[in-house]
């Protein structure tokens, strides 16, 4: 993708597909429970693979690059008493750990087996009735380990009580997950390091069908945050709720803290506004402890990268075992866009800005956010993003809604 140095349109409109996150967890609630109709479903190859994981009647269930997929379908098949499945991926997949998820579900009586490497993807499922109700997992592992857990909580006969060992990495996605099962009827409760999931009785009484609107992505609006900070336009964006489940809605925070960018919410039209103040004074430094919302580190460093502003971003540590090692591809394609970078296993922060070289070429690393968090800094240079159709993960629209905004 050859993105010219732009401008920034103002006041433009984008509405942004639903939340992957949330999408994804309300189709495994549907599958266990059967009652929920929902709409503005997300887009993403993400939760395309989920739905056809779900419906499937095949012995090997191929989820490709989703890693989501991947955590909730081996907590989801490994309940299916009767069936054998065998969950397998790419081969990046096949290097992101599971083995967390799979001792936890182990431990609950389930049958599974690593089917090349211990600890690792492929897996062989054999589904059956776990008998157990307690369990005790890291609290400082990915968050979606622990979802996938408490999502299956409520189809056990006797619930599920959750210990989170030690301190809580992402605490905002699974107190998501808990609202939402909530709001899907399963009741729940979470007191300093115990989730409780309680059995839920599916009855004449409580199946009625119950309609779920998926609120567009956070994650996928942090992109039209990075072009408002550095374009310094407004942008409105569709379909966004001023009290979100999502814990990347505290970019709002982040954005106003660091770059100016204020988010007015207009609650009735499900719209929010962004506004840059072209008064702001810049902070002469950005530090962020952002374990709870890792995910939006990348357009952060980019966005800071964009407008020289040093910064020193912590609790970064999950971002090794994500699509690809996020530390290191943000350090190799950071210097491409002018700017020095340090990393450890869980930070990155700037050492030294300078002019960038020309013909600025972006290498994604199979990774969508790569892609999308580079992409905003074609306001201040031309430059090329390599294999540009990883968005479809996340956000298959990107570029066409990239290009209604740029000049």
């Amino acid at each position: 993708m050859h993105l010219k140095k732009s401008t920034l349109k103002p006041n433009e409109t984008i509405q942004i597909n639903g939340s992957k996150s949330i999408s994804n967890r309300l189709l495994i609630l549907d599958k266990l429970f059967g009652n929920l109709l929902i709409e503005n479903l997300s887009d993403s190859e993400d939760t395309f693979v989920m739905q056809k994981a779900l419906e499937s009647n095949a012995e090997t269930i191929d989820i490709y690059h989703a890693g989501t997929a991947m955590r909730f379908l081996t907590s989801y098949f490994a309940i299916q008493e009767g069936k054998t499945v065998i969950l397998t991926g790419s081969e990046r997949m096949k290097q992101r750990p599971i083995q967390p998820l799979v001792d936890a579900l182990r431990d609950l009586g389930a049958e599974i087996d690593y089917l090349e490497n211990q600890g690792f993807p492929p897996l062989k499922i054999v589904g059956r009735k776990l008998e157990k109700s307690a369990v005790t997992i890291p609290a400082n592992i990915s968050s979606q380990f622990i979802s996938s857990l408490m999502l299956i909580g409520g189809k056990l006969e006797n619930g599920l009580e959750i210990n989170l060992a030690g301190e809580i990495t992402s605490r905002p996605y699974l107190e998501m997950t808990l609202k939402i099962m909530r709001n899907a009827g399963i009741s729940n409760s979470w007191e300093g390091n115990l989730i409780k999931i309680f059995p839920n009785i599916r009855t004449e009484k409580n199946s009625h069908l119950m309609k779920f609107v998926v609120e567009s992505d956070w994650s996928s609006a942090s992109y039209f945050y990075a072009l408002s900070a550095i374009g310094r336009e407004a942008v409105t964006l569709k379909t966004f709720r001023q009290y979100s489940l999502q814990g990347d809605s505290i970019l709002k925070e982040i954005y106003w803290k660091c770059f100016g960018v204020d988010t007015i919410s207009e609650a009735i039209e499900n719209k929010i506004s962004l506004l840059p103040d072209h008064f702001f004074h810049f902070p002469e430094k950005i530090s962020l402890n952002m374990n709870d919302c890792p995910d939006l580190a990348q357009t952060v460093c980019v966005t800071a990268t964009a407008l020289r502003i040093p910064f020193e971003i912590t609790g970064l540590q999950t971002l090794k075992l994500k699509e690809t090692d996020r530390l290191l591809a943000l350090k190799n394609e950071l210097f491409k866009i002018g700017c020095i970078c340090e990393i450890t296993e869980n930070s990155i922060s700037s050492t030294k800005f300078f002019k960038p070289n020309d013909h600025i070429s972006i290498k994604t690393y199979d990774d969508h956010r790569m892609a999308m968090s580079f992409a905003p800094f074609c306001l201040i240079e031309e430059l090329i993003i390599e294999n540009e159709g990883v968005v479809k993960k996340s956000y298959p629209e990107f570029w066409r809604d990239l290009q209604k905004i740029l000049d």
